[in-house]
């Protein structure tokens, strides 16, 4: 078999790149082997602003301007809902977060995102006495039904191998890679967490952040929108909410914990005054790098070698954009953004 691209890892950043491939006819197939779960266990929300600072996310106007239109295309080519628009609300705990925000707003980088009034809590479910600061221009990704019907599509199209690629297995060739019966020009590895079981990316600083996110169902609560205070809590529809998330820096295992559970429902109860079943838990491992920026770029030692990762808690965002980027740089030779770059870590290679 011979085809354009290997394409490890079927998260967020494996879709993204997917669809890179499919809009530019090249052909392609995918491993998939499940040694990530972030992905499937995310939140989905999208939003350009880092609301425990009051600032604009890193490129976060020129991604939003990417991912949404992204997963609108999507919703018409799998024939599902995926972008579910609505408002993000930043509970208040102060008035002096409230003169912070106001402060914010003022700024030319988040003028466009932050509503300069305060949302005064109308709902008797919700505890809020200082209101909300409103976000614009977020709301939900179903990555869940996404990840799903995308499998479905590429198992129909005989592109997808619900398998672990076992890297001493690959051969390098001059114009490519050579793997079992497939040979191809490049190979791209997006495997989110899974990268640190990579020899070939292994040494880059990919951290790993635990989190832990409860579904709820609570029918008095009646949101229509996205709630962040010391936890989001996100409509889901049908009184379902997800709860999240918790950052565990040592725990890398994808396996569900009490205290996972216990911290979620301490931080839940100062905010909603209602009657609630929690009726499942999850968890994954966020691929966050040290620097906070993704991993993107070429293998410095393997031609025809690349890597996808490091999307960390903004993944919805952040994944069309970093696809594009890796897209141009191997088949148009555009310059990498020198801070997505693994070239920044290039002294963390040693030849084989």
């Amino acid at each position: 078999m011979v085809t354009d691209y290997i394409v490890v890892g079927l998260g967020l950043a494996g879709i993204a790149f997917c669809e890179q491939l499919r809009e530019n006819q090249k052909d392609f197939v995918v491993f998939d082997g499940d040694s990530q779960q972030s992905s499937s266990v995310a939140g989905g929300v999208y939003n350009p602003v880092v609301l425990k600072r009051f600032t604009a996310a890193w490129r976060s106007e020129e991604q939003l301007k990417i991912a949404v239109p992204f997963y609108r295309k999507l919703e018409t080519a799998l024939s599902c809902d995926l972008v579910h628009t609505m408002p993000v609300y930043r509970k208040f705990a102060s008035i002096e977060e409230q003169n912070l925000w106001f402060e914010a707003a003022d700024k030319p980088a988040l003028s466009s995102f932050l509503s300069p009034r305060i949302i005064q809590n109308t709902n008797p479910a919700v505890d809020a006495p200082h209101g909300f600061g409103e976000v614009w221009h977020t709301g939900r990704i179903a990555v869940r039904e996404l990840r799903e019907k995308y499998t479905g599509t590429l198992l129909a199209q005989h592109r997808l191998r619900k398998e672990h690629l076992y890297y001493e297995a690959l051969t390098f060739t001059e114009d490519g890679v050579q793997y079992q019966d497939i040979k191809a020009r490049h190979i791209v590895f997006a495997e989110g967490f899974g990268m640190m079981s990579n020899p070939f990316f292994n040494t880059l600083p990919l951290r790993g952040a635990k989190g832990e996110l409860l579904t709820i169902k609570a029918p008095e609560l009646k949101l229509q929108a996205i709630i962040k205070s010391s936890v989001f809590l996100i409509p889901l529809g049908g009184d379902h909410y997800k709860v999240g998330a918790t950052y565990n820096w040592k725990d890398k295992t994808n396996e569900t914990t009490s205290h996972g559970r216990e911290e979620l429902l301490a931080k839940l109860r100062p905010l909603i005054r209602c009657d609630y079943e929690v009726t499942d838990q999850e968890a994954g491992i966020r691929p966050t790098v040290a620097d906070r920026r993704p991993l993107v770029g070429k293998h410095p030692l393997y031609d025809h070698m690349y890597i996808l990762n490091g999307l960390g808690t903004r993944g919805t965002l952040t994944g069309p954009y970093v696809a594009g980027q890796l897209y141009g740089f191997i088949e148009e030779g555009v310059p990498l953004a020198k801070e997505i770059d693994i070239y920044r870590f290039r002294s963390r290679f040693k030849e084989n």
